[in-house]
């Protein structure tokens, strides 16, 4: 198996490329590495080799995980990439440092909320349902402006919209019409593009990809 620093290098080098045909500058893009089911021994490689900014998809298995890690690494910052249960909104405003996943009104009250509490404010990427699928979360395209309203209007610190593309289908229109509903809402960031396509959603404006089978290797 390839050791973590090797594949690590591969990945910035990739995300090097792509922002040089693009026009951008590497540093543009924040590389998040989603270590969602992997273990604390899977995870040390990688922050030894330099990698700072980590993905996980659910507060409780972060909880289990992080304490330790960060005790023991500094300058870690812990991204939450997963769904969010209004009712873990104290949990992951003491744990994360951003949320990609606000997608509803019920949710921009509990982290507002949970912010005031905490005194903490964490920038929060808010969710688009970019394909109109059913079964996936995400904001529909006609109710963001209204939710990206409310959200201001709980001083939540707003960093982007972020999308996950359907399943099957070439994901460049999709992250096309994300980069475009940020600009049209005055928004910075793109979190956009996992391990199969970030560098087609770097070449389209992504400022953060969430890589992790390409560092990881399959799930734990």
């Amino acid at each position: 198996m390839t050791d973590p620093a090797t594949l690590l290098a591969d990945i910035h080098a990739r995300i090097a490329r792509a922002a040089q045909i693009a026009g951008r500058k590497p540093e543009e893009v924040t590389l998040v590495a989603v270590s969602k089911t992997h273990p604390a021994d899977r995870i040390s490689p990688l922050i030894a080799a330099g990698q700072r900014v980590f993905g996980e998809n659910r507060v409780q298995e972060a909880a289990e995980k992080w304490p330790a890690l960060r005790a023991a690494h500094a300058g870690i910052e812990l991204h939450l990439v997963g769904q969010l249960q209004s009712n873990k909104a104290e949990d992951a405003v003491a744990l994360f440092d951003c949320i990609h996943s606000l997608d509803r009104p019920s949710l921009v009250s509990a982290l507002g909320k949970a912010m005031d509490k905490a005194g903490r404010q964490v920038p929060c990427f808010v969710q688009v349902n970019i394909g109109a699928e059913e079964q996936k979360g995400g904001c529909v395209i006609a109710d963001l402006p209204a939710l990206l309203a409310e959200a201001r209007a709980a001083q939540i610190p707003l960093a982007g919209l972020m999308c996950v593309p359907p399943l099957g289908i070439e994901p460049a229109p999709f992250f096309a019409l994300l980069d475009k509903l940020a600009a049209d809402n005055g928004l910075s960031g793109r979190s956009m593009g996992m391990s199969d396509d970030f560098e087609t959603a770097i070449m389209l404006g992504a400022t953060h990809v969430r890589v992790g089978s390409a560092l990881f290797g399959a799930r734990g």
